[in-house]
C-alpha cells in the first residue's frame, strides 16, 4: 500500500484499514525491523538535512543552527538512545510469583498497540512529528503522521520524505487541515498522540472516547519562573532570556512569566534587557538567530497583548515580515489578558512578589503548568517550591533543558496534558504491558477447588 501525499478525507478509512492489515502480518514485532526503520529515520535526517532546515526557515524563520539544535540534533539523540536500549526494553520483565501459584512464572510482556495516530503542531513541526514516531516504531506499531498545515513547508517535506525512507506498507502521512483531521479522528486507532493547545486537545479526547482509544495529550499552559532574592542574577537573566526567546517564544515550555522577588526585580529586568542585546544585537530584526512569528494571525494576537504591560525592552514589530521584537514587560496586572492565556510568543511579563510563598500561592491559584522554573541559591527554597507546586516538569536554575534528557519523561499534568514520552517512556506509551502467568500442570493442589472448609482456608492464608 502506498499512501498519497495528499490524502482525501474519503480515502482515510481505506488507508487506516490497510495499515491495520499490514500490522497483522507481524513484521513490526521483529526487533530487526524496528531497528531498520529507525536507521532509515536517521538516514533521512542526515541526507535531507538541508531540505529540512530550509523548510523550518521558511515557516518560522529558524536559523540553521536553531533548527539543527532544537529539531534535528534532538531527534538524532533520541533515535540513538532508543537503538542502544531497545533490546533491553523488549525483554519480558520478570516479577515475583506467589507461593500459592508455584510452580509457575510471572512476567510482563510489552507488545505493540497496533495502528497509532500522531498529530503534530506547527511550532516545532519536524521534531514534534518525528519524535513520537520514534517511540511508535520502537514499540512495533504502524502509524499515521498528521503534520501541521500551519507550517506548510515542513508539512510538505515530511509528506514527501517519510514515504521515501520508511516502509510505506506500515507508515503514512496525511496532510491537510480541519477536514482531514476530522476524518482521521472518526477512525478507530489504538492510540492517539496529540501535541497542541487545550482547545483542540478536548476535541481529540472527545473523538477518542467514542472508540475508547487511549490518548497522550501534550498541551501547554503558562509556565512560570520564580526568581528568589538569592538567585545569581547574571546566569538567571541569560537562561530566562534564552529559554523565552528561543524560536521567538513559540515553545510549549518557554518561560511564560516571571515572578521576581521585589528586592531583585529591577536589577533582573535590566540584566535580562542586557542579555537580549547581547544575544540579538541592538536591532534583533537583523539577527540571523532570531525567529519569526508563524503567521499574521498570531502576530496580530501577540501585538494586541502589548497594551497589557510597559515594555522595558522591545515592544515593536513588523507584520509584513512577521517580526516581533523580544519584549520584556513590567507593570502587568495579574488580571490582564496577558496573564490569562498562554502567550506563545516573545512577550515576557515580569511581576514582583514579596516572597517565595507568595509566588507559590500565585502559581497554585492557576492551572497546573507544563513546566516550572525556580532560580535560587538556596536548596531549601528549591525544595519548598518543588514540593508545594505541581507541574509537568521542572528545572532548578535553568529553563527548558529538562526535555533534552531521554531518561526524563516529558509530559503535562492537569490542563497541561496527560501522558508522557521521550526515551523508554515513549516506548511504554506506545506499548501494552501484558501480564502473563505461566503455570505448570505437574502440581495441582486441591486447596483452591470446592468443597471448601476451614482447613483449606487456613492453608491458603499461609500461602498467599
Amino acid at each position: 500500500m502506498i499512501a498519497n501525499v495528499r490524502t482525501a478525507p474519503g480515502a482515510i478509512p481505506v488507508l487506516v484499514s490497510g495499515l491495520r492489515k499490514a500490522f497483522r502480518t507481524g513484521r513490526t514485532r521483529r526487533r530487526s525491523w524496528r531497528l531498520g526503520q529507525l536507521d532509515r529515520l536517521l538516514a533521512m535526517l542526515s541526507e535531507r538535512k538541508t531540505e529540512l532546515l530550509g523548510a523550518l526557515e521558511a515557516d518560522l524563520g529558524k536559523s540553521s543552527f536553531e533548527g539543527w539544535l532544537a529539531e534535528i540534533a534532538l531527534m538524532e539523540k533520541e533515535i540513538g538512545h532508543t537503538k542502544k536500549h531497545l533490546r533491553n526494553w523488549m525483554k519480558p520483565q520478570k516479577v515475583t510469583t506467589p507461593m500459592a501459584l508455584q510452580p509457575g512464572k510471572c512476567r510482563i510482556v510489552s507488545e505493540p498497540l497496533g495502528v497509532v495516530l500522531i498529530i503534530a503542531p506547527w511550532n516545532y513541526p519536524l521534531q514534534l512529528a518525528i519524535l513520537p514516531l520514534v517511540g511508535a516504531i520502537a514499540a512495533g506499531n504502524c502509524a499515521i503522521v498528521k503534520p501541521s498545515e500551519v507550517a506548510a513547508n515542513t508539512s510538505r517535506v515530511i509528506a514527501e520524505l517519510l514515504p521515501k525512507y520508511l516502509d510505506r506498507e506500515f507508515f503514512a502521512v496525511v496532510e491537510g487541515g480541519v477536514p482531514e483531521t476530522t476524518a482521521l479522528l472518526e477512525e478507530k486507532f489504538d492510540h492517539i498522540f496529540y501535541t497542541g493547545n487545550g482547545t483542540v486537545g478536548r476535541v481529540v479526547m472527545a473523538a477518542a472516547a467514542k472508540h475508547l482509544t487511549p490518548v497522550t495529550l501534550e498541551l501547554g499552559g503558562k509556565s512560570p519562573v520564580i526568581v528568589d532574592a538569592s538567585a545569581d542574577l547574571d546566569a538567571t537573566a541569560r537562561r530566562i532570556v534564552w529559554g523565552k526567546f528561543f524560536n521567538a517564544g513559540q515553545t510549549c515550555v518557554a518561560p511564560d512569566y516571571v515572578l521576581a522577588h521585589r528586592s531583585v526585580e529591577e536589577r533582573l529586568v535590566q540584566k535580562m534587557t542586557d542579555a537580549v542585546r547581547s544575544f540579538f544585537g541592538e536591532d534583533p530584526k537583523k539577527s540571523k538567530d532570531y525567529a519569526r512569528i508563524i503567521n499574521e494571525r498570531h502576530h496580530k494576537r501577540l501585538t494586541n497583548l502589548l497594551a497589557d504591560g510597559q515594555p522595558a525592552c522591545g515592544g515593536t514589530g513588523d507584520v509584513a515580515t512577521r517580526y516581533l521584537a523580544p519584549t520584556i514587560l513590567r507593570k502587568v496586572s495579574p488580571d490582564s489578558k496577558l496573564m490569562a492565556e498562554e502567550i506563545f510568543g516573545p512577550l515576557l511579563p515580569v511581576l514582583p512578589v514579596d516572597s517565595v510563598d507568595q509566588a507559590i500561592e500565585f502559581i497554585n491559584d492557576r492551572p497546573k503548568p507544563l513546566a516550572l522554573y525556580v532560580f535560587t541559591q538556596s536548596d531549601d527554597v528549591a525544595t519548598r517550591v518543588l514540593r508545594a507546586t505541581s507541574s509537568g516538569g521542572a528545572c532548578v536554575n535553568d529553563t527548558m533543558m529538562h526535555l533534552t534528557v531521554p531518561d526524563l519523561p516529558f509530559g503535562g499534568v492537569g490542563e497541561s496534558g496527560m501522558g508522557a514520552y521521550h526515551g523508554k517512556t515513549s516506548y511504554d506509551t506506545f506499548s501494552h504491558r501484558k501480564s502473563v502467568l505461566d503455570k505448570s500442570v505437574h502440581l495441582d493442589l486441591p486447596l483452591r477447588y470446592p468443597p471448601y472448609d476451614d482447613n483449606k482456608a487456613q492453608w491458603l492464608k499461609r500461602l498467599m
